[in-house]
């Protein structure tokens, strides 16, 4: 049975794939009627996820109508910042969430001729987001927030250099590296903006352009110097209960470290100080999801969903999960939260956007910075779609995470904390 279900859906799938904004309610149905899904639809639920996300922001923006198209939502509360950069965070945090997934190989799977077609969109989406001649020429100098989500988006390039860096033209290269080199105009930063400061000069030093070498000591010496143990930054001194260790500041730290040991072996002790600290952050976070699929909604920026749990799709992506944890329980303990969050009607809109919102459409949830386009975080989730169906975080059957073995009454580790 489970086999024709899956058969029903990829059909289904191969269809629409060319249609950005189209909802397919009815293979997502499929999906949720099964009890214990297997490896294959898990996968096909997390590409359709992707898919849905992906498709209306490079379908549009290849063409030059992502202006046009997006109806963006603000929060209720907007603050007075400048409504033009909601595009580029839309764009950016998609690109840091689906670069692994795009950089696949090519084959001739439905799913390889969407990742085709979605990385094609994406080229030219990267060359006209920077071309002052189109349409969708994005907000770079206006304000400080542009800072955040170009971080973003070389955060994606850094994930996948050879897929998203290395086959662009010179000219948009060119275009690429001025805009970036133009935030050293914003600096001084108290809280974890430093690391997008830091992640843009690491990405400008890995493509041997001219880099400030201070910027990515000072991004990676503040938030050092925030550390509160147990795995947890603070964002600047004090410590804030939120997902924003989850959000931006683990994964950024890691890879900023992971670029500059690379090259320079004074970083590596400080880089495998902050692996293990982001690999207890990832335990905690793991036992954080109930055997329902949900989890303690806290703290600012809530509604980017399951990019709260960055720390770890990215560590199972990287085969660096702590010892305890499985890459079967990741898969199924994320498709659970991703079921209740993204199945909820109201989670995306008529037109296929996502919606400010936890769970469906709550605009009164959303923080004064947040608009459509600050949603596409949630991308974040999906790094693990960087593997192979053939790895065995898709491979494996079905596992039970930490919270479902303890609350069913099954035998689960103990935990503890770490000493730095």
């Amino acid at each position: 049975m489970k086999r024709r279900n899956f058969l029903k859906w990829t059909s289904l799938f191969g269809a629409v794939a060319a249609l950005p904004a189209t909802p397919v309610l009815a293979a997502v149905s499929a999906v949720e009627k099964e009890k214990t899904p297997g490896p294959e639809s898990d996968r096909a639920y997390w590409v359709e996820l992707m898919r849905k996300m992906a498709a209306p922001i490079l379908g549009n923006l290849s063409k030059g109508t992502l202006k046009k198209n997006w109806n963006m939502e603000y929060a209720p509360t907007w603050g007075k910042r400048d409504k033009t950069t909601a595009h580029l965070e839309g764009f950016g945090r998609l690109a840091a969430g689906i670069a692994p997934w795009l950089a696949l190989s090519d084959d001739d799977t439905r799913e390889g001729k969407l990742r085709k077609t979605l990385r094609a969109q994406m080229m030219q989406s990267l060359a006209n987001c920077v071309d002052p001649s189109n349409p969708d020429y994005m907000n770079w100098d206006h304000g400080g927030q542009p800072i955040v989500d170009a971080a973003f988006l070389v955060h994606g390039f850094l994930r996948a250099p050879q897929t998203l860096w290395q086959p662009l033209d010179a000219t948009t290269k060119s275009r690429f590296v001025k805009e970036l080199q133009s935030f050293r105009r914003l600096g001084n930063f108290g809280n974890n903006w430093t690391l997008f400061a830091g992640i843009i000069e690491t990405f400008l030093f890995s493509i041997n352009e001219e880099y400030k070498i201070e910027r990515i000591d000072e991004a990676l010496t503040k938030t050092a110097s925030w550390y509160k143990g147990d795995g947890m930054y603070g964002d600047g001194p004090a410590f804030h209960y939120d997902y924003y260790n989850g959000f931006v500041i683990q994964p950024m730290y890691v890879d900023i470290l992971k670029v500059m040991a690379a090259r320079n072996g004074d970083y590596k002790k400080q880089y495998d100080t902050a692996l293990r600290r982001m690999q207890r952050y990832a335990a905690i976070l793991e036992r954080q999801i109930s055997p329902e699929g949900t989890y303690p909604i806290v703290g600012r920026s809530s509604t980017y969903r399951v990019g709260a749990f960055q720390p770890l799709a990215q560590l199972a992506l990287n085969g660096e999960l702590p010892g305890e944890i499985t890459p079967a329980q990741v898969r199924c303990a994320l498709t659970a939260v991703m079921k209740r969050q993204f199945d909820f009607k109201g989670t995306f809109d008529k037109d296929g956007w996502l919606t400010l919102g936890v769970i469906g459409h709550q605009p009164g949830v959303a923080d004064n910075y947040s608009n459509s386009g600050s949603m596409y975080l949630a991308s974040l989730g999906l790094l693990p779609l960087g593997l192979p169906a053939s790895h065995p975080f898709w491979s494996a059957p079905f596992a039970s995470w930490t919270m479902k073995k303890a609350w069913n009454g099954e035998p689960f580790g103990i935990d503890h904390a770490i000493r730095n």
